[in-house]
């Protein structure tokens, strides 16, 4: 194979070099970071000789490309300049993705949590049931165990986004944990509480309420992880481990208190001072704005500005006129979510939107939003269009909030007033808001997922022409055996990479499972390919998607081109530290030349000892055309 030349063309696929922000690889897979990948060309990249199947996730554009991925990396970065350390990133190609690129961050940080946020939005709603039918009392252990339970997400929201926020930007997980928990600490929360002037080192702090938050936290690893990535360039190595996160907490907390967290409550005021005169000019323009940008500032963060203007008016007038319209925008994603569960054909969407309906009918929006509209765009612009109709006419109706709360189907009847004034306008309002977002979602439409089908696989390497024999693979990992398919990553689980299986290690070794050669040893230590004396070339990949890991968890105990014999000791791994990272640690071993061989078939179920007969492969027939596989019943009477 001309690596070159593979290479030259998949910059072509991915849209040029200029497209390309950053590039890794792990064992399989080309792992690009691309500017715009609309400008990317999957379909052809997938056909292209050398390139098994392309997946998007995470925010990468991902090449598979098989146990040659070291050569193709290296050929990529002789005919581009993409590797090089002073390559600078194409600001004008990056201010032109907008929104977009605003819209791809935020949902990316959000992904992760969208099932639990589902579930506990679900959970938080039913108990807002039982509690208003009076079937439990909000003093009730049993309540408040459940309302734990639901409301906990919520509550510490901030820790869970440190963490989706470090991945995104690469910075230290549990840097950013400890950043996190800071700001609900329970001496920051009584500083806020007590209302006690504070300050650092003579800085002025404005303590708030970090329990809920987005913003602050986002903004904060953000920036704590380009701090990182300095220090540890500047650091020596034998201080940097310890030396860095010092660095990082020490200046991102006060940071974060000081500046980040503020920042959100100024905006807020602005915005809720000018929403103030705005009602008293005109109810109805009010009504739409407040309708169609509620969603917009819960996003941001900015709503939290709001809050004490909606908390001091029913305390000092016993009503206040601006939160009802937002009621609106609640119902409005709810009705786009709807949309979208009664338009996509892909069934995990419509779950995931059925759910996320469910859940913002009582008021919980995020699962909706974050999980449904604003990534696919257009639901999320319907749903501001039909927010704004629904906020203009409980604007105009001049309805009212009476008490607190989060607008939802349970909490309705806090706008009801002496008399009920403005009541009917505020229930045409949210279904004036919830049908014309429903309605036009389902018409505009969007970008429906594709279901996530099997590629046809193409050979992982050149083919072996030697003439093949039917060969056993003995198990290099002791643990549980698990189907190939059921692996979480679509490109081993699709067989794409080729057949074989999957074992749950239950110890920290991996051996070989012949007597053989080691054909690549990759340098992040997570993964190998051995090639048996007979030809058969097998891949250990252990773990899934631990090359982030840098080899820290992974002692290598060969180099490529070592001569080994079956159960030598190839690689240790500490699998705690593997499942801490929150990398699953089951580890697919692939017959990466299926392709050169009748067939691969299982041997072993349930749990395995190291060094047993794990796979059969099964050599071709003589009078069969190369790499023909043959039906399972003719091979396994080949290998009798």
């Amino acid at each position: 194979m001309n690596y070159e030349n593979l290479a030259k063309e998949i910059l072509k696929g991915v849209g040029g070099e200029r497209n390309v922000s950053s590039l890794v690889h792990c064992a399989t897979r080309l792992r690009f970071t691309l500017k715009d990948q609309s400008k990317a060309d999957k379909v052809g990249l997938e056909k292209t000789d050398g390139v098994i199947t392309v997946k998007e996730s995470g925010g990468q554009f991902q090449v598979v490309i098989g146990n040659t991925v070291p050569e193709v990396y290296e050929a990529i970065g002789r005919v581009s300049g993409i590797l090089n350390d002073d390559k600078k990133e194409d600001k004008t190609a990056t201010a032109k993705k907008g929104f977009g690129s605003i819209v791809d961050v935020i949902s990316s940080i959000f992904a992760p949590l969208l099932g639990v946020m589902a579930g506990a939005g679900i959970l938080k709603g039913l108990l807002l049931i039982a509690s208003n039918a009076g079937w439990l009392d909000t003093k009730e252990t049993t309540y408040i165990i459940l309302m734990a339970t639901a409301d906990s997400l919520f509550y510490f929201l901030p820790l869970l986004l440190a963490v989706t926020t470090a991945r995104k930007f690469g910075g230290n997980t549990f840097t950013a944990l400890t950043v996190a928990g800071a700001l609900v600490y329970p001496s920051i929360i009584e500083l806020k509480t007590a209302g006690t002037e504070t300050s650092f080192f003579g800085i002025p702090v404005i303590m708030m309420s970090y329990s809920s938050t987005v913003i602050p936290i986002i903004l904060a690893v953000i920036v704590m992880s380009k701090l990182e990535k300095f220090c540890n360039r500047h650091i020596h190595e034998s201080v940097k481990n310890f030396v860095t996160p010092l660095i990082s907490l020490v200046v991102m907390v006060p940071l974060t208190l000081i500046v980040f967290g503020p920042f959100g409550v100024y905006v807020g005021n602005v915005i809720a001072t000018s929403l103030v005169a705005a009602f008293g000019f005109s109810p109805l323009i009010a009504g739409a704005i407040m309708g169609a940008c509620w969603q917009l500032f819960v996003i941001f963060g900015v709503h939290w500005g709001l809050v004490p203007i909606f908390i001091n008016n029913i305390a000092v007038h016993g009503r206040d006129g601006i939160k009802p319209a937002a009621a609106a925008s609640v119902f409005a994603q709810t009705g786009a979510a709807f949309g979208v569960m009664l338009k996509t054909k892909n069934k995990k969407l419509k779950t995931l939107a059925g759910s996320a309906t469910l859940s913002a009918l009582f008021g919980i929006t995020e699962p909706a939003v974050y999980g449904v509209t604003l990534p696919l765009k257009r639901p999320f612009i319907a749903g501001i269009i039909g927010g704004a109709v629904g906020g203009a006419i409980i604007g105009q109706a001049g309805t009212q909030a009476f008490a607190s709360g989060a607008p939802g189907l349970l909490t309705l009847p806090i706008f009801y007033g002496p008399g009920g004034q403005g009541f009917p306008g505020l229930i045409m309002g949210i279904i004036a808001s919830f049908l014309i977002s429903a309605t036009l979602t389902y018409v505009m439409g969007f970008k429906d997922p594709v279901e996530e089908t099997p590629v046809e696989a193409t050979p992982a390497s050149t083919p072996n022409t030697t003439a093949k024999v039917n060969e056993k693979v003995l198990n290099p990992v002791a643990g549980h055996v698990i189907p190939l398919t059921e692996v979480p990553d679509p490109a081993f689980a699709s067989e794409a990479m080729g057949k074989g299986i999957a074992i749950e290690p239950s110890n920290g070794r991996v051996v070989s499972p012949f007597n053989g050669t080691i054909t690549v040893a990759f340098k992040k230590k997570h993964a190998l390919a051995i090639v048996s004396d007979h030809g058969v070339e097998i891949l250990v990949h252990v773990g899934i998607d631990t090359v982030r890991l840098e080899g820290k968890p992974f002692t290598l105990h060969v180099q490529e081109g070592d001569v080994v014999k079956a159960g030598q000791l190839l690689l240790e791994m500490d699998l705690q530290q593997i499942r801490d990272a929150g990398c699953p640690t089951v580890t697919p071993i692939i017959v990466t030349n299926t392709f050169d061989y009748a067939d691969v078939l299982p041997l072993q179920q349930g749990v395995v000892e190291e060094q047993v007969e794990l796979l059969s492969v099964i050599a071709p027939q003589p009078d069969s055309q190369p790499n023909a596989a043959v039906p399972v019943g003719q091979a396994k009477e080949v290998l009798l």
